[in-house]
């Protein structure tokens, strides 16, 4: 991948450049920001930039040897990890990200690094599962490094989510990250970078990406994907500068089908509203079934919705990100969020989220949720 394939972020990608073109490579680095924003193209493009032989225009060549490898993602001397788990179908009890390499590689070639957490769990059918990045792998990582790189100057390695390394990896990797040995790259790709270790911070060097310019997202829209001009415009604008998110609904709007998290929003409104109580404790079983990431993303959207659909109880549609369906139902549902609940909806839910990143049990944790939400959605 090289500079000219990541949306947006032109300042940055003039930083990176300069860093190497100086030689002021920092051997521990830290890129973070949502998933969507586009932290792994550029960790990406970072990598194959400083192992390029032939750089010209401010980026990598795209042709010589460490080029190819590197954009087909098999350079000897650029590594990867990423948080991965036995399938719930059945596997090894502590796999490493060796295993997963061909998925990995499937998923990077077809998103052009664009893609998240959920996303990659879906490819490696995790289920209710977490992905860990575990001791195991923190030993294999100092295992590849202690070898002298085949044929790059640099040896690379890219840790995608280092937010889900348990405290044995991280404590693991620290010697390495204070004493790293020569011409020896450590790229971590955080979203959540709150969640790292104060120690793993505080050695290495953090850039942090923003929400790619809407201009940016559209023309990607347009060159990239044959989006009418006047719909990308409208996309770019709702998806505020996340490149998955606009994507997401480029597909939305082409098949027409319902999201299916939107879905289950949907049931939950008109399930309260409704005071449809033995259907809400259905509703909340059929949540309880789902892995955890997905019952994550259900809480997170449904803030999100709960929140436009305030803004337009308010009166600030103009400023509102909701799209087709979305808006259609949100339009209608809006006077039954107003100052006197969307507190305490939000909270409740905000609650919810911690609750199943905690492992609760989530046939007690929905019932409870679905049946405190439909107190709070009352006729007005």
């Amino acid at each position: 991948m090289r500079f000219s394939d990541v949306i947006g972020h032109g300042e940055i990608k003039e930083l990176l450049r300069r860093s190497v073109d100086e030689g002021r490579v920092s051997h521990g680095q830290l890129f973070s920001g949502r998933s969507g924003y586009g932290a792994m193209p550029l960790a990406m493009a970072y990598a194959q930039y400083l192992n390029c032989t032939a750089r010209r225009d401010g980026d990598s060549c795209g042709e010589c040897p460490s080029c190819v490898k590197t954009a087909a993602l098999v350079h000897p001397d650029v590594h990867f990890v990423f948080p991965v788990n036995a399938p719930s179908k059945g596997g090894a009890t502590k796999p490493t990200s060796d295993r997963f390499l061909t998925q990995w590689r499937e998923k990077m070639l077809s998103t052009g690094g664009y893609f998240d957490r959920e996303g990659w769990y879906d490819a490696i059918e995790l289920g209710n599962l977490q992905g860990l990045i575990t001791r195991n792998e923190a030993e294999e990582v100092i295992r590849k490094l202690s070898f002298k790189s085949f044929e790059a100057e640099y040896k690379i390695m890219i840790v995608w989510l280092p937010e889900q390394m348990n405290d044995q990896a991280a404590n693991t990797l620290l010697k390495i990250l204070e004493e790293p040995w020569e011409k020896t790259l450590f790229i971590m790709v955080s979203a959540e970078p709150a969640r790292l270790l104060p120690t793993i911070i505080s050695r290495v060097q953090e850039l942090g990406l923003g929400p790619v310019e809407t201009e940016e997202v559209r023309r990607d829209l347009v060159e990239r994907h044959g989006v009418d001009v006047q719909k990308a415009e409208t996309i770019a604008r709702l998806s505020r500068g996340d490149v998955i998110e606009a994507r997401r609904m480029v597909g939305f709007g082409e098949t027409g089908d319902t999201d299916a998290m939107f879905d289950m929003f949907v049931q939950l409104m008109r399930l309260s509203y409704n005071d449809r109580h033995m259907e809400l404790l259905e509703w909340a079983d059929t949540l309880a079934t789902m892995g955890r990431e997905e019952q994550k993303q259900f809480l997170v959207n449904a803030l999100r919705l709960v929140r436009e659909s305030y803004m337009l109880n308010a009166g600030m549609g103009r400023i509102s990100y909701l799209w087709g369906h979305e808006l259609d139902f949100c339009r209608k549902f809006s006077p039954f969020i107003d100052n006197g609940n969307i507190e305490a909806l939000a909270a409740e839910i905000e609650r919810t989220v911690a609750q199943v990143a905690q492992n609760g049990n989530p046939r007690i944790v929905f019932p409870h949720f679905a049946l405190t939400v439909s107190k709070m959605i009352v006729r007005r």
